[in-house]
């Protein structure tokens, strides 16, 4: 119903009971009438621990929303859990809409008659995997809701995202919930607690960011559940949206393969990047100098991205680290001016000129921007497809150094301009030829 009422596909689907956990938002789209929606998970009157946890989301969520809307399963009937569910419903105060969902294809009035028992007015039979009465639905809902404002849906363009990835169980969900000072997220110290991609919006010094909470992420040949692979994929979806990518690291396990791994496709995916190395508190001086060694015999290719030490369970420099992704995040969206581009590369190229080749020397004449999300600069010039990678490495870090741009990565690419007479050959006047035949004749001789 998420994503049929919102138009994405934010929200995982599966034939899976308590596949969705932490509470997921979402605007309607297309020409459904404007509102807010709250995706929370499934309500449950006996569980274990997780199920307390999601319960909670779902106070969390009741607390924030204006209007109830009480989903049940049209083809199982009327349950215990269902009038357990409408109980809770009740009891918050709330206006509450019953949606009687799979649907599809019954006679409506007759298969919503049992769910009058629940004295929650006038059942809606829907069908969210068809979108029948869809439309109604809202419209019901709309009717009880009180008056707001414009109504009309806030737009998030020019508000960056930060997506946190890592492993199972580094601290993710527990990083987000410190920065915001709630319990946003259901955490738990057990790995997989987390499987949709979350966004969550944050303020820091006057400016909104949009926060994502992603699912760990492991090596390949260790996930075997079919959830567990859409999680993944939502996770990698996550960092390709992403402007900045904070990447945590378990202080306690050191730089693992599957973290060099993980680190390696941020930066092929052209993300900006942060790393934090979650747990320091927890580990004495000694463990800090190796972990920092075998860090830097790990990733030495990171010396443009800020590294920042925390604890997400106590709050220790999370929002040095935060602050940091979103210097990232701003570098990977910076424009940069052909004039100032051009002019840096002046300066290099007559400090220290491009090697000879083949007797010649490489002329780089101007630059411009050629895209974000990374910087990518055009250089133009002639012969620039024999420039070394240790030049273009040259140019990159003189470039990231005079526009300051830390934490991402920046894409430089190499144009040579099209020489008007290549392929053409020059004929010769008959004076030349027997020019030409002369020298030959003396060069026998």
């Amino acid at each position: 119903m998420f994503n049929r009422l919102t138009g994405t596909r934010d929200a995982l689907v599966a034939d899976y009971p308590g596949l969705t956990r932490d509470r997921l938002y979402g605007f309607t789209a297309g020409d459904l009438p404007a509102a807010l929606v709250i995706d929370t998970g499934g309500l449950t009157e006996a569980g274990d621990e997780i199920a307390r946890l999601m319960h909670r989301q779902v106070e969390l969520a009741v607390g924030e929303a204006d209007v109830l809307v009480m989903l049940a399963d049209g083809q199982a009937g009327l349950t215990g859990e269902d009038r357990y569910v409408a109980a809770l419903a009740r009891r918050s105060g709330k206006p509450v809409v019953l949606a009687v969902n799979k649907l599809e294809g019954r006679e409506a009035a007759v298969a919503v008659t049992e769910f009058w028992e629940l004295g929650l007015d006038t059942p809606h039979a829907v069908s969210a995997s068809h979108g029948d009465g869809v439309r109604g639905l809202l419209g019901a809902v709309l009717a009880v809701a009180p008056a707001t404002g414009s109504g009309g849906q806030p737009a998030d363009d020019g508000m960056a995202r930060i997506a946190v990835v890592g492993r199972p169980n580094v601290g993710k969900s527990t990083l987000i919930n410190r920065l915001l000072g709630e319990e946003r997220l259901v955490t738990r110290d057990e790995p997989g607690t987390t499987r949709d991609a979350i966004r969550v919006p944050v303020e820091v010094d006057g400016v909104t960011y949009t926060l994502v909470d992603t699912a760990g992420i492991r090596r390949r040949a260790r996930v075997t559940e079919t959830i567990e692979k859409f999680s993944i994929a939502k996770s990698l979806q996550a960092v390709d949206e992403a402007d900045a990518v904070i990447v945590l690291l378990d202080a306690r396990e050191g730089v693992t393969e599957q973290d060099a791994s993980l680190i390696g496709l941020v930066l092929e995916r052209g993300r900006a990047l942060t790393i934090g190395i979650n747990k320091w508190d927890g580990i004495g001086d000694s463990r800090r100098r190796r972990f920092m060694h075998g860090y830097e015999l790990a990733l030495p290719f990171l010396d443009f991205v800020e590294t920042h030490p925390i604890s997400a369970l106590h709050g220790s420099n999370i929002v040095d680290l935060f602050k940091s992704a979103a210097r990232a995040a701003a570098a990977a969206r910076a424009e940069l001016p052909t004039s100032e581009l051009t002019r840096v590369l002046e300066e290099v190229v007559a400090s220290h000129p491009p090697p000879l080749v083949r007797r010649h020397r490489i002329r780089l004449t101007y630059a411009h921007q050629g895209g974000r999300r990374p910087p990518v600069i055009v250089v133009h010039g002639n012969q620039t497809e024999l420039l070394p990678d240790s030049y273009r490495r040259y140019l990159v870090n003189c470039f990231r150094k005079v526009f300051r741009l830390t934490g991402t990565p920046i894409r430089l690419e190499l144009r040579t301009g099209r020489n008007p007479y290549a392929g053409r050959r020059n004929v010769l006047t008959s004076r030349q030829v027997q020019k030409r035949r002369r020298l030959r004749a003396h060069v026998r001789r």
